[in-house]
């Protein structure tokens, strides 16, 4: 029965396991920690909760984070129409993987976003970043996850398409190219598993809301390593007071959803301080042997940046936003080392671009022309402000939530000390 299957997940907080329970479950909460998402049964992880995690607002409500404020739940779905679901795959000790799907709007498969992207280091995957640079269109969801999964990503939109917008023959109705994104989460995850499936990415699509993003191992994020640390999903958005066309006052909406799989932690910082160093010039006074984080050789890692507004931008502008995600990363301590995937992607959900049809579609040979609203770029600097700072933020959302895990071939991972941090940046603000 389903008040069995609380009990046992009563039974699971309480031992420090997450968890996710069946699909009719999925808009449920316990507190505002825990959330049961889309699944298909009870499911154990094998990450340690020490105590109740805070956001890095809650942790630091000192720490300035710019000017612009968040918006209601400080996450991505913050701006109107765009939703997200996360699922962690953890069957047992050796699997921490998953999916991170985010939709654009909700009639994406009808209507196409502008999009740009800005590739900050190279050594990664975003598939559809040809069409993307092509045309200045996003015609997918956008789907996070581990690189060895990229092609369960790939074929999970499509055969989404082809079970829910097929044409009546049973074909592709309408074009449409899959963003798919990834980090790589081999240290954790026993990749060979191969245990995401284009199931997950359905469901994903299905299930995708405007909930607050769980942060932290979650996600394509659940066995992801940032700075050393755990690391994983986080998020956060800005309001930016602006004018509309007529001049009258409105208020726009940046939101920023990263994967965080980077870095070294001697270049941490946070709110300017140099976090890292001082941890890692602790640990070598007392014991490098019981020092938390990832120690010996590791690749260099990856960070996704996924930036959405509700701002009507032009592809090129929007570029422009994808490149301010580099100062958020750049606040935190990431610089684009040589192995590593930093790939940030901006959209607009402004304009709504009617999905190119394979029947019954425009003339290809009648040039059509269509009204487009855009903003002064002599007007924009908030926005980069508002980027940068949401970026800096998630960041930060992703090692104040992240739990310590252990995973594949025994190795543990630690969160990082967050009442540490809060000792390291108070002394110093």
């Amino acid at each position: 029965m389903w008040y069995q299957w609380l009990g046992e997940a009563a039974d699971a907080i309480a031992y420090g396991y997450r968890f996710s329970i069946c699909d009719s479950f999925n808009h449920c909460h316990f507190a505002t920690r825990y959330t049961l998402t889309s699944s298909y049964c009870l499911k154990m992880g094998r990450n340690v909760q020490h105590a109740e995690k805070l956001r890095i607002r809650e942790l630091l409500p000192e720490l300035f984070l710019g000017k612009w404020k968040p918006g209601p739940l400080n996450s991505i779905t913050d701006v109107p129409g765009v939703l997200v679901h996360t699922e962690s795959i953890q069957p047992d000790r050796d699997v921490n993987t998953g999916v991170t799907t985010i939709l654009p709007r909700a009639d994406w498969h009808k209507y196409a976003c502008h999009a740009a992207i800005f590739k900050f280091n190279g050594a990664g995957e975003m598939t559809g970043s040809h069409w993307i640079d092509e045309t200045g269109t996003l015609t997918s969801p956008i789907i996070l996850t581990t690189n060895s999964s990229i092609g369960e990503g790939f074929r999970g939109v499509y055969e989404y398409v082809l079970r829910y917008h097929a044409t009546p023959d049973g074909d592709m109705g309408l074009f449409t190219f899959p963003v798919i994104t990834e980090t790589y989460d081999g240290y954790l995850n026993k990749q060979s598993r191969f245990a995401v499936t284009p199931e997950h990415v359905v469901q994903g699509i299905l299930n995708a809301s405007a909930d607050a993003v769980p942060e932290g191992s979650t996600g394509g994020g659940t066995g992801m390593i940032c700075h050393r640390f755990k690391g994983g999903t986080g998020s956060s958005s800005r309001i930016v007071p602006g004018l509309d066309k007529d001049g009258n006052s409105k208020n726009y909406t940046v939101g920023v959803l990263v994967q965080a799989n980077y870095g070294q932690k001697e270049d941490l910082c946070i709110g300017g301080v140099p976090v890292g160093r001082i941890l890692a010039s602790t640990e070598t006074l007392s014991s490098t042997s019981t020092a938390p984080g990832v120690q010996g050789p590791l690749a260099d890692g990856s960070i996704i940046i996924i930036v959405a507004t509700d701002i009507p931008l032009l592809p090129v502008q929007l570029q422009r936003l994808a490149k301010r995600a580099t100062v958020g990363l750049a606040r935190v301590g990431g610089y684009g080392s040589n192995g590593s995937g930093d790939i940030f992607m901006a959209f607009s959900t402004a304009a709504k671009i009617p999905m190119q049809q394979f029947e019954g579609g425009l003339d290809p040979y009648k040039p059509s022309s269509v009204s487009l609203e855009t903003v002064e770029n002599e007007s924009i600097n908030g926005v980069f402000e508002a980027v940068a700072d949401a970026t800096e933020e998630a960041i930060y959302n992703v090692l104040s939530m992240a739990e310590t895990m252990t995973g594949y071939k025994g190795r543990t991972v630690e969160a990082l000390d967050m009442d540490k941090v809060k000792e390291i940046v108070t002394k110093r603000m």
